[in-house]
């Protein structure tokens, strides 16, 4: 039997891509999902989540963390902050400590749950300037995790050197191009279908462009 596989699932492009990765290395039965609502305001990415998992026969677990909007301010949880660069050089979309907040939740989680492989679609290829998205703050996350709950944990970043031309293209192979296109949303504002101008969807379509004029060449 596969060992179980717990996803930090929020319903984007990255996340929906390594769930199915999940799902197709070790099937639905083994795989779970956690997904948190801490105040975003493209909530709409947790429907899609619910969908998302209720249609792959996933196990998904929401956990509500509202406390964060009072120790933080940033424009991916306030609807009237510009999204813009920020003055100290990181997008104003960054939410200081979310990652490491997500991993110690899951953590606990996972540990409850018997479940030692913790999987989190970041990327530092475009990570936007996130450093919580770094490879090295992974790993060090897991050391501290492991240390602090004296537990195995591993923590597996799929998509960490992949840019986003690449990560559809693992769509592609996992033959889930057009699922990941249709059902995933990414958008920071939380227009259904995307707006087509936050750095988000910006990412996602220039990606999207490239990788069809990579497949084109093949």
């Amino acid at each position: 039997m596969h060992e179980k596989i717990l996803v930090i699932f929020s319903g984007g492009q990255d996340s929906t891509t390594c769930l199915l990765q999940a799902v197709a290395d070790i099937g639905a039965a083994q795989v779970e999902a956690i997904t948190f609502s801490y105040g975003q305001r493209h909530a709409i990415e947790l429907e899609c989540a619910h969908r998302i998992a209720a249609d792959l026969g996933v196990r998904q677990t929401v956990l509500d963390i509202p406390q964060l909007q009072s120790v933080t301010h940033n424009a991916l949880m306030d609807e009237t902050a510009a999204i813009t660069q920020g003055d100290d050089g990181l997008p104003t979309t960054f939410v200081a400590g979310r990652n490491a907040l997500f991993l110690l939740y899951a953590a606990i989680y996972a540990k409850g749950r018997g479940i030692r492989r913790i999987i989190i679609g970041v990327s530092e290829a475009d990570f936007s300037g996130y450093p919580d998205c770094r490879d090295v703050f992974i790993k060090s996350m897991n050391v501290s995790l492991n240390l602090a709950m004296a537990c195995d944990f591993r923590i597996e970043t799929p998509l960490m050197f992949l840019d986003k031309a690449e990560v559809w293209a693992l769509a592609d192979r996992l033959g889930r191009l057009d699922y990941v296109r249709e059902y995933s949303h990414s958008c920071y504002r939380g227009v259904r279908g995307g707006c087509g101008e936050c750095p988000a969807c910006a990412l996602r379509e220039r990606g999207w462009r490239e990788y069809l004029t990579l497949r084109g060449r093949t």
